[in-house]
């Protein structure tokens, strides 16, 4: 019985995964298996995940996080901070992207900003919260964090998503990143540090609370 190796790669629930496929050769059959594998880190959450208020624009990390909207071109908030701190190039390479859908994420170089990239993804429009709205915000933070870790990000800063002029209740947001962030770092070593930054006071609290209560 002779085994081989080949790694391949599925995506389930908008998650990449990546699995050995494990061949056996047994009397002429070939029979296979896949196995999962997951880099985990050794750092406990409390570790990994910390809670600031200030400007996202100036944080030296590897990728802040834009809450854009689906163009892509710039808007009003941090959407607009970010295009202002990183330079038309920003602006230019955001074009020839092609817009992006509620949900998901797309990246591209940071410019002028101290961070090396920005992660643009476009959180839901509340709506009362029977259309889906949960759930896309929670595709934001997953989609956001798997290009991270795909392209070996070490640090990211997230701003508060859709609680602005998309008016999605902050609690329910808060809880939402938080959970989703801390689910994610569970079973993954990439990014190794996620940054909730906060512009005011009453998000810096709401995250300070529940990043208290993932952690404890």
């Amino acid at each position: 019985m002779i085994p081989s190796e080949t790694r391949v790669a599925r995506r389930t629930e908008n998650r990449r995964i990546y699995f050995f496929e494990v061949r056996f050769s047994v009397f002429g059959l070939v029979l296979s298996c896949n196995v999962q594998l997951r880099k985990m880190s050794p750092e406990p959450l409390s570790k990994r995940i910390t809670v600031c208020r200030g400007d996202i624009t100036l944080l030296d990390v590897d990728a802040i996080v834009n809450a854009a909207n689906e163009s892509l071109l710039g808007g009003g908030g941090v959407d607009g901070a970010i295009h202002r701190a990183a330079g038309p190039r920003l602006l230019a390479e955001c074009r020839g992207l092609g817009g992006c859908p509620t949900g998901e994420a797309r990246i591209t170089a940071g410019y002028r900003l101290s961070a090396r990239h920005v992660i643009h993804t476009v959180g839901p429009i509340w709506q009362g919260g029977d259309q889906g709205e949960s759930d896309l915000l929670r595709c934001c933070y997953r989609n956001t964090l798997e290009l991270a870790s795909e392209h070996n990000l070490k640090t990211v800063a997230f701003p508060c998503i859709s609680t602005g002029a998309y008016r999605f209740p902050k609690s329910l947001a808060c809880t939402t990143a938080v959970r989703v962030v801390a689910e994610w770092l569970l079973s993954s070593g990439l990014p190794n540090i996620v940054v909730f930054c906060c512009y005011d006071a009453d998000d810096f609290a709401w995250y300070r609370k529940k990043v208290g209560d993932i952690i404890s």
